[in-house]
């Protein structure tokens, strides 16, 4: 499939951009969010200046991103410990 020529508008101006068709409905939201929480900013702390808004915009997603990261690390880290003993319980029954 060929890519799509796409526009997505964040703080007031278009940024053109090439995507695959599964990955424009991401890009889209993603763009909306990012409005979204622009908007937020803008409301909360009265800040009109839309480089400090998307400053923080970017800072408050990646403070995010890192504590879902860290939320899944240890996820994944308690999922491996039970699949263990679940393999281990497993491995005790088969040679009993």
């Amino acid at each position: 499939m060929s890519d799509l020529s796409i526009k997505i508008r964040v703080a007031d101006r278009d940024y053109p951009m090439r995507v695959s068709p599964q990955e424009e409905e991401r890009l889209r939201m993603a763009g909306k969010l990012l409005n979204d929480r622009i908007k937020e900013f803008r409301e909360q702390y009265g800040i009109q200046d839309k480089q400090d808004l998307l400053a923080m915009a970017a800072l408050s997603t990646m403070a995010d991103s890192l504590k879902v990261s860290k939320e899944k690390d240890g996820t994944d880290a308690a999922l491996s410990e039970r699949l263990s003993r679940l393999d281990k319980l497993l491995a005790t029954l088969v040679l009993s």
